[in-house]
């Protein structure tokens, strides 16, 4: 039966420049959609930008551009990445579309209207950075920048209502917030009284927002707007009947460091509105360059447009799937990278192909032999090969992406640990049909670990099935067909020398 699945990025801020951060989530979120799509699942994948905000509105005063322009001007720089990466997303939102606009504003109304918003006065430290207020310890903390004492009138969300219930519902649903320790964080954060939260900024400070249709001196706080982005997206408000297919969302995917945002503020919205929570929130860790989380001011942004121009897209995308545990840290560098293409990539995966494809057009005039009666040697390949789709699966479902690449890379190298020991080379000149065999058996486990790692690498594998004639074909044992005759090839992943990527 088709099961629907709609899963999320966060939406990134436009002023920023894509990062190796950026590729990650989108590219995990891509992985994760093209295998749910692969089993049958009715997919919908929405990422998208976060344009509004003080920050967007003084880069754009500094650039001689509106705020709209400037959002306009630095779009593509997210949308042609996606493209460059391959990512198959749904939809694309900003948040200055006149359909995010709207929603937002019939949100704040609803909301309004059910007393869960009210005006008062308050005064405090405010970050420009960070677009909000901070208490007096988060001040001496000296971690924010740009802090001033401000002293407005401003509207607030009754979230502190709402927070003796998001404790119960987290208790009551495991799958609520992962990994689990990002759960434990919050459920700390919130022994603390919650308190309510500050949605708007008077026009008078911060012009460029949503208008709050219920007092036009004021804009929407940013997080409060950028976070309904997910209703939007499938129709809330404006298309019943695609908001009751696809919502709940089953996965939001996000960085840990807007876990608090997503796990408190965002359900308490949602709670207000009469609305089921989503499903999952996973909170995936940070990428890191030594000890330190990547960051511009301290200059080690990595480029993904760089790696791509020099590596491919295929390795770039492999290399993020299968290094980073989801949930935990990581570390980048180019020597890792390196290490594990040619590990990975070029020993094990490129180096079966062209040692079956060389084999067969040797042996075999480049025609796919017929399979005879398999032996002891080849019965745990053909077991392997046949319980591996639902090994990933499983894998897949438990969002442990890194595993379910590993399980297809353990029966490569299995397989050509086995064309070693069986040496169809020398089988060959006394017994052609047994080489016929171990050749049969190598290339049909090459032609599933190809199937099952399309989603994370959709051109390369797709060559390779090209060249085993075998595009569009299924990961179950005996999908190659015998009397095919493969296409001549270049080396899919050519070995890269350390000394000549400096």
């Amino acid at each position: 039966m088709k099961t629907n699945f709609y899963l999320t990025t966060p939406i990134y801020y436009v002023n920023d420049k894509p990062h190796i951060g950026h590729a990650y989530t989108t590219i995990l979120a891509d992985v994760l959609s093209r295998y749910h799509r692969v089993a049958g699942d009715d997919v919908f994948f929405l990422t998208g930008l976060d344009e509004h905000g003080q920050k967007v509105q003084q880069a754009a005063e500094k650039r001689g551009l509106s705020p709209q322009d400037h959002c306009n001007d630095l779009a593509p720089r997210f949308t042609q990445l996606w493209e460059r990466l391959q990512i198959e997303y749904n939809d694309f939102i900003r948040t200055t579309q006149p359909r995010h606009v709207m929603l937002v504003q019939q949100v704040l109304q609803k909301v309004y209207d059910s007393g869960d918003i009210y005006a008062d006065e308050y005064e405090g430290w405010y970050s420009v950075a960070e677009e909000r207020f901070i208490t007096a310890i988060e001040k001496e903390s000296g971690q924010f920048r740009d802090v001033k004492k401000l002293k407005e009138r401003n509207w607030f969300f009754r979230m502190g209502k709402y927070q003796t219930r998001l404790i119960e519902y987290i208790h009551s649903h495991p799958e609520f917030i992962r990994p689990l320790h990002r759960c434990n964080e919050i459920l700390g954060f919130l022994r603390q009284p919650l308190g309510d939260l500050c949605i708007s900024r008077p026009k008078a400070r911060m012009s460029w927002g949503i208008e709050i249709p219920f007092d036009t001196d004021y804009v929407t706080y940013v997080w409060f707007d950028a976070l309904l982005n997910y209703l939007t997206g499938v129709g809330y408000l404006s298309n019943e009947e695609q908001f009751k297919k696809r919502w709940p969302a089953d996965l939001h995917l996000i960085g840990k460091d807007i876990l608090t945002t997503h796990a408190v503020y965002w359900p308490t919205m949602l709670f207000s509105l009469g609305l089921p929570l989503p499903k999952t929130i996973f909170a995936h860790g940070w990428w890191l360059t030594g000890d330190a989380k990547m960051s511009k001011s301290l200059g080690n942004v990595v480029n993904p447009l760089d790696l791509i121009e020099q590596y491919g897209v295929d390795p770039v995308r492999y290399y993020l799937m299968r290094e980073m545990v989801l949930g935990q840290d990581a570390n980048f560098t180019l020597e890792s990278f390196i290490k594990r293409y040619n590990s990975d990539l070029a020993n094990d995966f490129g180096n079966l192909l062209n040692r079956v494809s060389g084999l067969i057009s040797k042996n075999f005039d480049g025609v796919v032999p017929q399979a005879g009666v398999l032996s002891a040697e080849e019965e745990p390949i053909k077991t392997g090969g046949e319980q591996l789709e639902g090994k990933v699966r499983k894998l897949i479902q438990e969002l442990s992406v890194h595993e379910a690449i590993e399980e297809v890379m353990t029966l490569i190298r299995e397989v050509n640990t086995y064309v070693e020991k069986q040496a169809p080379w020398k089988v060959a000149r006394t017994d052609l049909k047994r080489a016929g065999t171990i050749l049969y058996t190598s290339t049909e486990a090459l032609r599933l670990s190809a199937v099952l790692l399309e989603p994370v690498m959709p051109s390369k594998t797709r060559t390779v099935l090209d060249i085993l004639g075998a595009p569009g074909s299924k990961a179950n044992w005996g999908g190659l067909k015998h009397g095919t005759k493969l296409k001549s090839h270049q080396a899919l992943f050519p070995r890269i020398e350390l000394e000549k990527s400096a």
